[in-house]
């Protein structure tokens, strides 16, 4: 096989009930076969994983090692690869048919961009329809300054792992992602790639995201290791990611900007698993309020301001148990009636169903 325009790399581990859609899906883009690649890493599955991928031999590359998380197979993975752009597919998840034409138009338009993302659809367990989120429109943005790095911040969601396609020379000076991180391995990625290149977000919906109980937006309350590992996995982007921007010319306020919704995450995580003071949760709160919104109304800003005195009074494990207890029965929807208030994040978004 002569070198392909694009590789194709499925990260997978225990995922036998989505491995076989997400090859598909793959498969069935509309790409010329002879300009794209496949590769499966495939992270030490222990299930039936292994024999379905084998079912799609010699039209995908098969390659199996030690389990040792996200970030050890893309390690793994990218040097197996031979296209010049890598697009990164996870093996729960599938795209939608024209996600890579779309995608390589966008880089062979824009041959200065590094990476490209994009919006997506959510879908359930059994590919039931959820919701969609997108941006306004198309974005490109970089860390060269504060108000780049500003824009930046606020595109992680259109970057994660089946939305995120590079050009191998800005991967390659990426890798190697911090083996520490079993997880979250791609927001290390995404988050160094437009310090690398300009990053393009594009206002379309190209792949299928699956909540389900084994990933990390379904983690239930009471799975304190994964919660755990989620608090570790975040506290090391925090510590390794400063100084790999540093090392890429990134300014010391751009680095803040860029970083403070993973510091918060990180603080949040820790007040729930470990406890504190609440005077530490109201900061906390108060500082992920103003950094979420551009315009609250009065109804809504007077419901947060109830939440935020309530942290000053409530153990913070007990207050994060009560907020997971309201998001658990629905009770968001009340922002409809205090009135929405607007992101600071330019993103479309529509639900189709509540969510479990």
């Amino acid at each position: 096989m002569s070198k392909p325009l694009v590789s194709v790399l499925i990260d997978t581990y225990n995922h036998e009930r989505f491995i076989e859609q997400a090859i598909v899906s793959v498969l069935e883009q509309d790409v010329p076969p002879a300009e794209m690649e496949v590769v499966v890493v495939d992270d030490g599955s222990t299930d039936r994983t292994p024999d379905l991928v084998r079912k799609f031999l010699p039209r995908v590359r098969y390659l199996h090692k030690e389990n040792g998380g996200q970030a050890s197979a893309f390690n793994f993975g990218v040097p197996e690869t031979h296209g010049g752009i890598v697009a990164f597919l996870d093996g729960d998840d599938y795209w939608a048919k024209d996600k890579l034409r779309l995608v390589l138009e966008a880089f062979a338009n824009n041959p200065e961009v590094g990476a490209v993302g994009h919006g997506y659809y959510e879908v359930d367990s059994g590919s039931k329809p959820l919701g969609m989120a997108v941006p306004d429109r198309d974005y490109r943005f970089d860390l060269r300054d504060a108000a780049a790095a500003q824009l930046s911040a606020q595109f992680g969601c259109f970057l994660g792992t089946s939305r995120f396609t590079a050009r191998r020379d800005v991967l390659q000076r990426i890798l190697p992602v911090p083996e520490e991180l079993v997880v979250e391995a791609d927001e290390y990625m995404f988050t160094l790639a437009p310090a690398i290149a300009p990053v393009m977000v594009l206002s379309r919906p190209l792949f299928h995201y699956r909540l389900h109980n084994g990933n990390l937006f379904m983690i239930q309350a009471d799975d304190r290791v994964r919660l755990r590992r989620k608090q570790q996995v975040l506290a090391a982007l925090v510590r390794t990611l400063p100084g790999a921007l540093e090392r890429l010319g990134v300014s010391g306020d751009a680095i803040k900007i860029v970083l403070e919704h993973l510091r918060l995450d990180a603080k949040r995580m820790g007040l729930s698993l470990d406890g504190g003071k609440p005077w530490q949760t109201f900061a906390v709160e108060r500082a992920a309020f103003i950094q979420s919104y551009t315009k609250v109304g009065l109804g809504y800003r007077m419901f947060k301001w109830f939440v935020l005195g309530l942290t000053l009074v409530t153990p913070p494990r007990r207050f994060y148990g009560l907020r997971r207890w309201y998001a658990a029965r629905g009770l968001r929807r009340l922002r409809k009636v205090l009135g929405e208030p607007t992101s600071s994040a330019p993103i479309i978004q529509t639900t189709t169903q509540t969510r479990n």
